[in-house]
């Protein structure tokens, strides 16, 4: 494991973890992925806004994709959507025959 904050790049042991986590330390594993992110981080406040507003217009988006699928499978479960489409395959079915 390392632990790493700036500069500073340590060999520590899983008994030091916590120790270099509480002084704000990235803890890495073996292959270099984040396993612990150090204590008393902070994100300014103007990226903060950004996140969250996207966020919201993310959920908005999601809402509406939601009451277009719903309106899509209440269409295809509906009688109406059925008859249409049996009605196509008739046509076309009768069509052949008349030709």
């Amino acid at each position: 494991m390392k632990a790493e904050k700036g500069n500073r790049e340590y060999s520590i042991d899983g008994n030091q973890q916590k120790f270099y986590q509480d002084r704000g330390f990235d803890i890495k594993n073996d292959s270099g992925k984040v396993i612990a992110y150090g204590r008393g981080k902070r994100v300014p406040y103007d990226e903060y806004e950004k996140v969250i507003a996207q966020k919201k217009e993310l959920e908005e988006q999601v809402e509406k994709l939601k009451k277009r699928l719903d309106a899509v499978v209440k269409k295809q479960k509906s009688p109406q959507g059925e008859k249409a489409e049996k009605g196509t395959s008739t046509d076309a079915g009768e069509a052949s025959k008349k030709g």
